[in-house]
């Protein structure tokens, strides 16, 4: 029940906004519609009874169209406000654009703009100097100033001086009404225009040269006024002269018929106002109905023998205008009256209906009440069931939340005890360095005895076990952070000589390689607090970064200054390589983290990290900027003064730096290793990233081959297509090209298809080892790797690709044209069987036609098909030849001599010695012994 009648009362509540609404929608069905077009009218002048006709015309029919707007400007006889005005009404939006010009060139550039928008135009009385307009509508000025001209003769009998009152100048009504003047008195030869006086359509202005002009010409006997306010002006001169009876008057409009019939004018010509034609004209164009295009209204004279009947006529029509007025406020009054009855009927209709809507709601509220009590019962069931799953689901999140506490304790507790391993593990490494160490630097300075390659070796064994130790040393320090073990220990001192002796370790490496260091300081002298044991790591790390990453010819910069407020010291180290991509910024700090940068040695991924951990020791901050391609600064910002916990007034411990691991081996010494003898032809090209590995194997190789080598994936890619050498060791981790990217690549190409390819890598896992036997390698070695092994091992791939290449000689020699192209090699004898083949007859062709014809230089196409049939380029060509020449022989319509021109010999003795050294019969022996005797 309480659901039912809190349904009630919401209806009841919403029950004014329903009403409101319906209410809202009816109202708005009944609300008058908006004027649907808009037409705008630019008027030269409301001044004058003919101007204002126009606008009661306009008026008068707009009145039956009241879904048209009109908006009219008065541009008060001005050429130029009328320009303006006729742009403001185009700014406003317009559907069409009436205009009735002052002056026609000053108005005519506006009216071209509206016109060349798309907006109809309509010309009104007066025309412009252009054809860009839509339709005209008016008077026929010509036709006016000929109908007063003829009027006129018959008024002074043909014979008489006549004056002519203008209207403006640049007016196309007084230039029309001047024309038909002077073209109808031509016809009348005693009638004689005596003089003119230009009026500008002002009855003021005119009447001082108009009693000039009469006082100069006392025959004038009529006066032609371009309309009829100007026409009273001249009665009212004529007047003033004692003329009046003796000088008759013709205007022009026809509006103000009183004029006429109180003998003011002796005539006036009707000129209409046109306001209801233009309106009409206008409805056609916007409705697309058909339309003239110039419409011209006729004239009529009005004079004394009509104008009682013009004025009735027109007080008849004015009487209708009224009545019809009158009858649209009562049509008006009418409407409001059915539109509010029309809305009181919507309102109790929709009273009536809201009433059975809220009925049929209270029944079917009724009627879901029930249901809906009878779901909340079942709902509550439902709930009940829930909260004792809940309530068991929440006891096994208890306990399993527990075992995650056991659990993380004892993870802590076995990472806890890892790290103490790798601690202990990483301080018995110590021993047997040093105990390596110890002899090597024994055999280095006291043995006299030591070959130079021998001597290189061991100082490589040296190079390697420092390297091995400063790693121990990096973890240990990492441990001691990690524990909070390592403390500060600092000493005041100078810090400009402490980072002095730092880079000046650097500048022989670098100068090795070309690379300027440069040290900038902006004092000789910056004391400070700190610890050299610490920092001396710090910007150890920092700077091998830089010499590593930094290309050949390349700058590092260290600078070293102190913060304006004396407080901070600030050392930056800006290198000029690669910089540091986007994806490996959020990771530089990262313990073992290695990016993808190409650099000229590998790291541990330790010693950011580890300098960012001292650096923090030592209470400062360790940050860096970087922009791809040109290069990364790293900058340590340190405290001058440290607090008294962390100073030591004891000397300062000497800082010993070791830079073995920044050193290259190549150029070291003088290359003395034994070289192959010269009629070694075997080439083994070495590719590998780490210098001295590289120098380690092209030295051991040196014994027994050729060697070539190369530090990247690219390089040595490029190096294998253009030497074709017999064997390939490569690296499988090396930046960019990736050794078994390398090998895919040497694999596709069959230029390189051939070559058996050894991976060395320190990846041993047996799905790495599947990886890059799947990517084509012939071998895969571990690091370390016995030199001894690897020789044998090379010596049986080649031996085996001996082998293979008996192999593909006798798959030639016994039907080459159907040997399966199951692999690049076979795929590429086939090839060259077929260039040949197809130039047999050539006597001349040369190795050098078939390496053009394949793409490739003579001495890559020498050494593909010595590697893969172990033959020269020529044996292989006279072989095919020979080949077809078999064929050939056992057909009779040939001679020996057609055989040996077929397959290109010029010479049939050389054929014949040629083919006897091959198959040890002559061809003639050959013939007779493989082709059945005739019957």
């Amino acid at each position: 029940m309480q659901t039912f009648s809190g349904n009630i009362l919401r209806l009841y509540s919403q029950w004014p906004l329903w009403l409101l609404a319906v209410l809202w929608l009816l109202q708005s069905c009944t609300t008058p519609e908006k004027p649907k077009y808009r037409i705008g009218f630019s008027q030269c002048s409301t001044t004058g009874s003919w101007r204002q006709a126009v606008l009661a015309g306009m008026e008068r029919e707009l009145s039956f169209h009241p879904e048209v707007q009109l908006r009219m400007l008065d541009a008060q006889d001005n050429s130029q406000r009328q320009q303006q005005q006729i742009r403001e009404l185009l700014r406003g939006g317009l559907d069409l654009l009436i205009v009735s010009p002052y002056e026609a060139g000053p108005v005519t550039p506006a009216v071209q703009e509206a016109y060349r928008r798309g907006i109809p135009v309509v010309l009104l009385d007066r025309r412009i100097t252009s054809q860009d307009y839509t339709a005209y509508v008016g008077g026929d000025n010509l036709e006016v100033g000929q109908a007063a001209a003829t009027y006129a003769a018959r008024l002074l009998h043909e014979q008489g001086s006549v004056l002519e009152l203008l209207g403006a100048p640049g007016s196309s009504a007084t230039a029309g009404r001047h024309q038909g003047f002077t073209q109808g008195l031509t016809a009348f030869p005693n009638m004689r225009l005596a003089a003119q006086v230009t009026g500008y359509w002002n009855a003021t202005t005119l009447k001082r040269p108009l009693r000039l002009a009469l006082q100069a010409h006392p025959e004038v006997s009529l006066i032609f006024a371009h309309n009829d306010n100007m026409g009273r002006a001249a009665r009212e001169v004529l007047r003033e002269l004692g003329r009046s009876k003796q000088v008759r008057i013709i205007g022009v409009d026809g509006v103000v018929l009183e004029l006429v019939q109180q003998r003011v004018l002796t005539a006036s010509l009707l000129y209409s106002p046109a306001g209801e034609d233009a309106i009409r004209l206008a409805l056609k164009i916007l409705h697309k109905q058909p339309y003239k295009r110039e419409n011209k209204l006729s004239t009529i004279v009005i004079d004394s023998t009509n104008v009682l009947t013009m004025m009735q006529q027109h007080e008849k029509i004015l009487a209708q205008q009224n009545d019809i007025e009158l009858q649209r406020g009562l049509l008006q009054t009418l409407r409001a009256t059915y539109a509010s009855q029309q809305t009181v009927l919507n309102g109790l209709l929709a009273t009536l209906l809201g009433a059975i809507v809220l009925g049929a709601v209270a029944w079917r509220s009724a009627r879901k009440n029930r249901q809906i009590n009878h779901q909340l019962a079942l709902q509550n069931a439902e709930n009940e069931k829930i909260n004792r799953q809940l309530v068991s689901k929440n006891e096994e999140i208890s306990f399993q939340r527990n075992q995650l506490e056991e659990l993380s304790a004892q993870s802590r507790a076995d990472t806890e005890a890892k790290l103490r391993f790798f601690t202990n593990f990483s301080h018995e490494l110590r021993t047997p360095l040093t105990l390596i160490m110890g002899p090597v630097e024994e055999l280095l300075a006291g043995s006299a005895n030591l070959t130079a390659p021998q001597r290189q070796d061991v100082q490589l064994v040296r190079r390697n076990t420092q390297r091995l130790l400063q790693l121990v040393n990096q973890l240990l320090d990492f441990r001691k952070i990690e524990v909070g073990k390592m403390t500060v220990r600092a000493t005041e001192g100078n810090v400009v000589d402490f980072v002095q002796d730092i880079v000046d370790l650097f500048e022989k490496p670098a100068r090795q390689r070309g690379i300027r260091v440069l040290f900038q300081v902006a004092e000789p002298v910056i004391t400070a607090w700190f610890d050299g044991n610490i920092l001396d790591k710090v910007f150890f790390n920092l700077l091998s970064n830089a010499l590593k990453f930094t290309p050949d010819k390349g700058r590092i910069t260290v600078s070293l200054q102190a913060s304006p407020d004396g407080q901070h010291l600030r050392v930056s180290v800006a290198d000029t390589g690669p910089g540091i991509s986007e994806h490996d910024r959020a990771h530089v700090f990262e313990w073992f983290y290695q990016g993808n940068q190409q650099a000229a040695g590998k790291g541990s991924g330790m010693g950011l990290a580890l300098a960012q951990g001292l650096v923090r020791l030592h209470q400062g901050q360790l940050t860096f900027s970087s922009v791809p391609g040109q290069g990364a600064t790293f900058t340590v910002e340190l405290p001058r003064e440290l607090p008294e916990a962390l100073r030591t007034h004891a000397e300062a411990a000497p800082v010993h730096f070791a830079l073995d691991e920044l050193e290259t081996i190549k150029g070291s010494f003088p290359d003395t290793t034994p070289q192959p003898s010269p009629d070694t032809e075997l080439l083994v090209l070495v590719i590998e990233d780490n210098p001295e590995v590289n120098d380690f194997l092209a030295r051991k190789l040196r014994s027994d081959f050729r060697v070539e080598t190369a530090t990247d994936g690219h390089t040595g890619f490029r190096l294998a297509t253009e030497l074709i050498p017999d064997l390939i060791v490569c690296d499988v981790m090396m930046p960019g090209l990736t050794g078994l990217e390398v090998v895919a690549q040497l694999k596709d190409d069959w230029r390189t298809s051939h070559i058996p390819v050894v991976l060395l890598t320190a990846r041993n896992a047996p799905e790495q080892q599947v990886e890059g036997v799947q990517a084509g390698a012939d071998l895969y070695l571990t690091k370390p790797f016995n030199p001894t092994f690897l020789l044998e091992s090379l010596r049986t791939l080649l031996a085996n690709r001996s082998r293979q290449r008996e192999h593909f000689r006798r798959q030639l020699s016994v039907a080459p044209d159907t040997t399966p192209a199951s692999s690049a090699d076979q795929k590429f004898i086939a090839e060259l069987t077929a260039i040949v083949e197809a130039n047999l007859t050539k006597a001349n062709l040369s190795v050098e036609d078939v390496a053009r014809s394949l793409g490739i230089s003579r001495m890559q196409l020498y050494r593909k098909v010595k590697a893969v049939l172990g033959t020269g380029v020529t044996d292989f060509i006279q072989s095919v030849r020979l080949t077809k020449a078999r064929d050939l022989l056992l057909n009779d319509t040939l001679t020996v001599t057609d055989v040996a021109y077929e397959i290109g010999f010029s010479s049939l003795s050389y054929f014949s010695t040629s083919f006897k050294a091959r198959y040890q019969v002559s061809p003639s022996e050959f013939r007779a012994l493989h082709t059945a005797p005739p019957n």
